[in-house]
């Protein structure tokens, strides 16, 4: 099956979790608003997808995909029904169920990185709340950053297969998610996680383990991969850092 994924063309964001799963199974996809739009792609077809009133389940906001005639939206929940099709998640049911918490708390993680940048609301520019994401900043690298580094060190120091994934004795999406989040916070906070990463090793090797894979490494060496930027989650201020 060919896959359309629907995200904005000028950023890694949420619809980076997707790309990542779709480019390390190797699946046939299109990133649909990154495609010229004469051949029928562009901003034009995400906007004309969102607003499509013939949709009768429709998508609050991308990322979401269209696989056949389904339209999955939200991303922990396009990687639920990805998951077993690229066969990046386990076949028994508790273990799916497992890997879906997983993701969610990647989920939460990325909202709290991006409030560090956007404290008081989406729709303000980052300049004119200063004062409130250095504030926001501060406390998420003091007290939840290690909390949820320290939560994933555990998963994978638990996982009773021992093969240094979060889930089981395969690689899932959650761990390609897990290494995006070590890539934005690496790109966003890199003085506190160079501190920050010492403390949990088996998270670095996974992280070095997964960008050292074929598909994965050609991806990222790509054009098809957006660099970070000053418009996505993972934003480099200097200033949140202190």
């Amino acid at each position: 099956m060919r896959y359309e994924l629907y995200y904005w063309p000028q950023i890694q964001g949420r619809g980076e979790f997707v790309r990542l799963a779709l480019e390390e199974a190797g699946a046939d996809y299109l990133d649909v608003a990154r495609l010229p739009e004469k051949g029928g792609g562009g901003m034009r077809a995400l906007l004309r997808f969102l607003e499509d009133r013939r949709v009768d389940r429709p998508a609050f906001a991308p990322p979401f995909l269209r696989a056949g005639s389904r339209i999955v939206g939200q991303t922990a929940n396009i990687l639920l029904f990805l998951g077993p099709r690229l066969r990046l998640a386990p076949r028994a049911e508790a273990d799916r169920l497992w890997l879906h918490q997983l993701q969610l708390t990647v989920a939460d993680l990325v909202e709290e990185v991006h409030g560090t940048h956007h404290p008081i609301a989406g729709s303000l520019y980052y300049d004119d709340q200063r004062p409130e994401a250095k504030r926001r900043a501060a406390l998420f690298l003091e007290e939840r950053l290690p909390k949820f580094l320290g939560y994933f060190e555990r998963v994978l120091e638990r996982n009773p297969r021992r093969g240094g994934w979060l889930v089981g004795a395969r690689l899932t999406y959650a761990d390609l998610s897990l290494f995006q989040v070590v890539e934005g916070l690496r790109y966003a906070f890199p003085r506190s996680l160079a501190r920050v990463e010492r403390k949990h090793p088996r998270l670095v090797e996974l992280h070095d383990r997964l960008a050292a894979r074929p598909n994965l490494a050609a991806y990222l060496a790509s054009g098809r991969r957006i660099p970070f930027n000053q418009d996505g989650i993972f934003r480099h201020y200097p200033e949140l850092e202190g």
